[in-house]
C-alpha cells in the first residue's frame, strides 16, 4: 500500500490475476459439474431384443442421451498388434514421446520434460454386443476418436535410451538440453472387451447407432463401468470446486486488506485533520491570552510557548516543533504535539 492509500502494482496485479484464476476455475466447475450431472440423468439402456422397439418408440427414433454397456466386436476386419502376438483390437495407437532434461535457469535445476514427436491412431468399424451370446441385438459405435475420453489400454511400452558421446554430452550441457530417449507405447481397444458409451443413440435404417451427442454434452467410450464413470467424473468436479474456493477466498481476503488498508489510512488522515484544527484553535486561543498577533510570532518559535526557538526533532515522525524545555514538560509518555505520536528519541536542533 502507498502513502497515498491507493492500492500498489503488485497489489493490483495480485488482485487481477487471483480473480481471473477464480473466473477461469468457477468455469471448468461449472462445465464439469453440468457433465456430471447429465451423465447421472442419462438413460441406462440395455442391449436386449427390446433395444430396437425402444427406439421406435422415441421421439424421432433417437435417445438424446443414452448409457449403453456392452462388449466390443469387430464388424469387419480387426487391427493386430504390431508388437504382441495375438493380440486385436479395433482402435489402435501408437506414440513416440521424446524424454529430455531442460535447465531451468531461474531454479537452476534439470526438470523432466517429455514431448510427443509422433501419433498416429487406427480405427476400424465396431459395435457394442451384449455380454449374453444369445442377445443378437448390436449398436454400432459412430466416430470413436470425439470421444472426451477414449479409455484404451496399454498393450507395449519400450524406451529406447539415446546414447551420447562425450562431444554430445558437452554440447547438451552448453545447450541446456539434455536427450534421455525415445519411450514407444501402444495403446488398443481390444475385442471382447467391456465398454460403457454415453452418448446419443438413433435407430437408423434398421441399425442402432451410439454418436455424439448434440447440445453441448459429453460423449464417452470407456472401459470403466458406468457407476465408476460417473464417480470419477463427480471427483473431477470436487477438484474444481476446491480450487474456486481456494482462490476465491484469497482474492476476497486480498481485496479484503486493501480495504482495510484504505480505510485505516482514511481514518488516519481524519485524525490528522482534526488534530490539526484543535492545534490552529489552541494556538489562536494562545495568541489571544498573550495579545499577540499571528504575524508577530517568529515561523520558527516553539509552537507550545511561543516564544523560544524549535530545538528538537522528535522521531520517529520527524516533526520539528517544540523547545527543549517544552519537551521535558510533556506529559508521560511523551507524544508529539503535532500528530500525537509517540516520541520514541529527540535529537537536538541547532540553528546557526
Amino acid at each position: 500500500m502507498e502513502h497515498s492509500g491507493r492500492p500498489s502494482a503488485a497489489q493490483i496485479v495480485l488482485i487481477a490475476t487471483s480473480s481471473a484464476l477464480t473466473a477461469v476455475f468457477y468455469s471448468m466447475y461449472r462445465r464439469k459439474a453440468g457433465t456430471a450431472c447429465r451423465l447421472k440423468e442419462a438413460k441406462k439402456i440395455s442391449i436386449d431384443q427390446d433395444l430396437k422397439n425402444i427406439l421406435i418408440d422415441a421421439p424421432g427414433k433417437c435417445i438424446p442421451y443414452a448409457v449403453i454397456e456392452g462388449v466390443v466386436k469387430s464388424v469387419k476386419e480387426t487391427l493386430s498388434s504390431q508388437f504382441v502376438d495375438n493380440c486385436k483390437g479395433v482402435v489402435e495407437r501408437l506414440t513416440l514421446r521424446e524424454h529430455k532434461m531442460v535447465w531451468n535457469r531461474t531454479t537452476h535445476l534439470w526438470n523432466d520434460c517429455e514431448k510427443i514427436v509422433h501419433q498416429r491412431t487406427n480405427t476400424v468399424p465396431f459395435d457394442l454386443v451384449s455380454h449374453d451370446d444369445s442377445v443378437s441385438t448390436a449398436v454400432r459405435v459412430i466416430r470413436p476418436l470425439d470421444s472426451a475420453e477414449l479409455d484404451l489400454e496399454v498393450v507395449y511400452e519400450n524406451f529406447h535410451p539415446t546414447v551420447q558421446s562425450f562431444t554430445d554430452a558437452i554440447g547438451h550441457l552448453i545447450s541446456g538440453e539434455r536427450p534421455k530417449g525415445i519411450r514407444e507405447t501402444e495403446e488398443m481397444l481390444k475385442v471382447g472387451e467391456s465398454v460403457t458409451g454415453v452418448g446419443e443413440l438413433v435407430l437408423d435404417s434398421n441399425l442402432v447407432k451410439l454418436q455424439p451427442p448434440k447440445q453441448g454434452m459429453q460423449y464417452f467410450i470407456s472401459r470403466l463401468d458406468y457407476e465408476s464413470l460417473l464417480t470419477k467424473q463427480q471427483s473431477r468436479v470436487k477438484l474444481w470446486k476446491v480450487l474456486t474456493i481456494v482462490f476465491g477466498i484469497a482474492t476476497c481476503a486480498t481485496v479484503f486488506f486493501i480495504l482495510r488498508k484504505q480505510y485505516i489510512h482514511f481514518k488516519e488522515q481524519q485524525k490528522l485533520k482534526s488534530i490539526r484544527e484543535e492545534f490552529r484553535e489552541m494556538q489562536t486561543k494562545r495568541l489571544r491570552e498573550m495579545n499577540l498577533e499571528e504575524e508577530s510570532i517568529s515561523p520558527n518559535a516553539c509552537i507550545i510557548c511561543l516564544s523560544s526557538e524549535r530545538s528538537c526533532v522528535f522521531l520517529e515522525c520527524g516533526h520539528v516543533c517544540s523547545c527543549d524545555d517544552c519537551y521535558h514538560a510533556l506529559p508521560q509518555p511523551k507524544k508529539c504535539p503535532m500528530c500525537r505520536k509517540a516520541i520514541s528519541r529527540v535529537v537536538p536542533l541547532y540553528n546557526s
